[in-house]
């Protein structure tokens, strides 16, 4: 494991892997709670799965771009520490998994050479900045969003106002008004505009998906691009503030929005400006990378099947604004390659397109700057690597998450039904594998992270008992989701729940009823015409389970019973804080304030004195058995318990020493000034513990 120490250019990327592997030792020498624990690993892509002893590494792409280099060097790791298959996200993330704990520093590393990073790609932090992934190449768009996704994604990693918050904060980027980037389930989400020859980006605010999705909220119609970044780091400094830390249930953005509704936030926004450091942040679009298409000459080529290479071409080519090119999409039946192909593919995209794959929010990849001559050949090659299958966003693309194959949280397999329902569609609807109309999604629990709840046809893992109390793995068929566009969608409704292996049958009775029906309606106007109750009707004698079969207790993908068995999840970072941790992380955090100042990033060490203090109260406040549930309330009970009560004395209210944060411009006299507060702060803190635990 030493052997990456001196391997790695940059200093900083340096000291977050020692420090992983500082941790790791830490932890097995059981100086590190295991709760603790968890929380700093899955800030650094390291989450724990189903199988004991083993890890899911979650690899952070932004806005879903990888290099031909960066892509094999993904290959290099996944065949050295994984086992050669790569998932790609609804995140435009990648996933390798049966990693060992012990490796992850010097897998970091090794992604590290070609500027791929693991850093806040799990965990309560921004995570990965998706975008459309047609940014750059879209024939609508008004302007490509890719440098803006670069820009924020590289402002907030490592950002320590993001670093600790109550849940993970999501961001996503459309390029156009058709909203592929789905900014309506976002924390935030911006939308491409230009007004009056200035470019900016409709801004949505604390949407969300789980088991209680809701729509976001108009923040802005209208925001100038160099505004972006400093309206993000107020939302954020709201969010860590104001959010709840103690119910992972109700701990995202979008039920912060609920309790305090929009203006509610806005006042709180505002009420942080002066503390933002910058009011304006120009993103310099110009020195984005340029795009290096590849100079070859056109290979000669004969299609054999020329009905297969149509059908592939009316399904699987996309227009670009760029004239003379296409972009080619791949259909990735669940998201699974494997790094034989993968690297194949780097190949034939460096030399014969520009060097780069886009991942979509579909599970799916995108080749764009394929000049338009090359398209037969590309076909050719790409049969050759079994990624020339018609239906790409199609619905026979169907989008799924990993579900019980290794997620903790997973109740009923959503890899295995997706894979049937596929064969339905082409044996029994082959019409679906070009209808672009129908999207159908498969969550294998109520997390949504393959977006059931907002598709055309959702299906999420369920669990269902009968009357002898056995159980049986079950599906929530939900109806009528989709995205309509400039920032507006629609959730889906919960139709009714049946036994999974009936989940087929549920398919072949929506698709014909739509068949007969649907009078040439989309499929979202004809469920809205139809209405719920319509399809509970028909669907609601598959939810009998009095007569549920031996094969009905046996989950898709699987040989033997079903048995319900959901593990701790890891999504949001759930932690459970001993006192002497919370501060020793306290001086922990007084000392990354203290290099920040050195560096003179003054915003920085502010944020490090505030979680400093913040955590310090935290401590005092969990020996005392008190609520901990927001950054706010610790500050207003530390008031009331410690320093009104007259058990510390700090010369002043606590409310007034942390919240100097947001009455000061963020200055080198102020950061100084607030370090020693912070320094003093802990010290009295330190000292009544000491004499608590002497009087005990």
């Amino acid at each position: 494991m030493q052997s990456f120490r001196t391997e790695i250019e940059n200093p900083v990327v340096e000291k977050d892997i020692l420090e992983l592997e500082k941790k790791i030792r830490l932890f097995h020498e059981g100086k590190v709670d295991e709760e603790k624990f968890r929380s700093l690993r899955l800030a650094r892509g390291v989450y724990g799965q189903r199988q004991q002893g083993v890890q899911m590494i979650r690899i952070k792409l932004p806005y879903g771009k990888v290099t031909s280099q960066q892509l094999k060097r993904i290959c290099d790791v996944s065949d050295e520490y994984s086992t050669g298959r790569l998932h790609i996200t609804t995140r435009q993330d990648i996933q390798i998994h049966y990693v060992d704990l012990n490796r992850t520093p010097e897998l970091w590393a090794q992604l590290e050479k070609d500027d791929v990073t693991l850093r806040e790609a799990c965990g309560n932090t921004v995570r990965n900045v998706t975008a459309s992934e047609t940014a750059g190449i879209d024939v609508d768009e008004p302007f490509d969003v890719s440098p803006y996704a670069h820009g924020l994604f590289q402002y907030f990693l490592r950002n320590p106002i993001s670093q600790e918050m109550g849940r993970k904060f999501k961001v996503s980027f459309s390029a156009s008004d058709a909203d592929t980037g789905l900014s309506y389930m976002h924390d935030l989400g911006f939308i491409a505009k230009i007004e009056n020859g200035v470019k900016g980006f409709k801004v949505m605010l604390g949407g969300g998906l789980g088991s209680q999705p809701r729509h976001a909220d108009v923040l802005f119609e209208f925001l100038e691009s160099d505004k972006i970044i400093p309206l993000m780091d107020g939302v954020i400094r709201v969010f860590d503030r104001y959010g709840e830390r103690k119910s992972r249930a109700k701990a995202r953005m979008k039920f912060l929005i609920k309790d305090i509704g929009l203006d509610g936030f806005k006042d709180l926004l505002a009420e942080e400006q002066k503390a933002v450091p910058y009011q304006t942040y120009a993103i310099d679009a110009e020195a984005y990378p340029k795009t290096n298409v590849a100079s070859v000459e056109v290979p000669n080529v004969e299609i054999e099947d020329k009905t297969a290479f149509e059908a592939w071409k009316s399904t699987n080519i996309i227009p670009q604004k760029q004239e003379g090119f296409v972009a080619i999409g791949i259909k990735v039946l669940l998201g699974d390659w494997y790094t034989d192909k993968a690297r194949l593919l780097a190949d034939l995209v460096s030399g014969y397109a520009a060097g780069e794959i886009r991942l979509s929010l579909r599970q799916n990849i995108l080749i764009p700057h394929v000049k338009e001559e090359l398209v037969p050949f590309f076909y050719q090659e790409l049969s050759k690597l079994g990624f020339a299958e018609a239906g790409y966003n199609r619905a026979l693309d169907i989008t799924a998450c990993p579900g019980t194959d290794t997620c903790n949280l997973g109740i009923a397999s959503s890899t295995g039904i997706a894979e049937e329902l596929e064969r339905v569609i082409k044996a029994e609807y082959p019409q679906y594998i070009s209808n672009e109309d129908v999207v159908i999604k498969i969550s294998g629990c109520m997390n949504a992270c393959g977006q059931h709840n907002m598709a055309h046809i959702g299906f999420q893992g369920m669990s269902v008992r009968t009357k002898d109390k056995l159980v049986a793995p079950a599906l929530q068929v939900l109806l009528g989701g989709g995205n309509d566009g400039n920032g507006n969608g629609r959730f889906a409704d919960k139709v009714v729940k049946i036994p999974s292996k009936r989940g087929p049958q549920a398919l072949r009775l929506i698709l014909d009823d739509y068949d007969a029906n649907g009078k040439g309606q989309s499929y979202a106007d004809y469920y809205q015409e139809k209405g719920q109750m319509y399809f509970y009707d028909f669907l609601k004698p598959l939810s009998d389970v009095s007569d549920l079969t031996a094969e009905d207790f046996i989950d898709w993908g699987n040989t033997e019973r079903y048995e319900k068995a959901i593990g701790v999840g890891e999504c949001a970072g759930v932690v459970i804080d001993l006192i002497a941790t919370l501060l020793f992380e306290s001086e922990e955090k007084i000392q990354n304030a203290q290099e920040a100042l050195e560096a003179q990033k003054w915003s920085a060490s502010i944020y490090y004195s505030y979680t400093s203090m913040v955590n310090s109260a935290k401590a005092l406040l969990t020996a005392e058995k008190a609520k901990v549930n927001t950054h706010a309330g610790i500050i207003k009970d530390f008031d009331e318990k410690f320093v009104a009560s007259g058990r510390i004395e700090l010369g002043g209210g606590f409310q007034d020493l942390a919240l100097q944060l947001n009455k000061n411009e963020p200055t080198e006299a102020f950061a100084n000034s607030y370090l020693k507060d912070s320094q003093r702060f802990l010290k009295a803190v330190e000292a009544y513990r000491k004499q608590e635990l002497a009087e005990a």
